[in-house]
């Protein structure tokens, strides 16, 4: 079974997609269906969901304050120079 969906692109998708067609010779319908496709099927399949909860990080901010805690694990860890 398959269903009409209309969709409004930007310009640089639309472009990005026409060109596509041409080189390959497929409708921009075509392609554009099987891009959709792939990235539903990554979506739907992220190999990392299977981690998400796996351990406790000590923590609920991270998501808010990653860039603080991933500088502050690299002030930590020693670089192998010494001064």
């Amino acid at each position: 079974m398959s269903h009409t969906l209309q969709i409004s692109v930007p310009d640089t998708l639309y472009e990005t997609l026409t060109k596509t067609a041409q080189q390959t010779g497929q409708p921009l319908e075509a392609i554009a269906t099987k891009w959709l496709t792939v990235a539903a099927e990554q979506f739907a399949h992220d190999p990392l969901d299977a981690f998400i909860g796996a351990f406790d990080s000590g923590g609920s901010d991270w998501a808010d304050n990653h860039d603080h805690y991933l500088g502050q694990a690299g002030r930590d860890e020693p670089t192998g120079i010494t001064p």
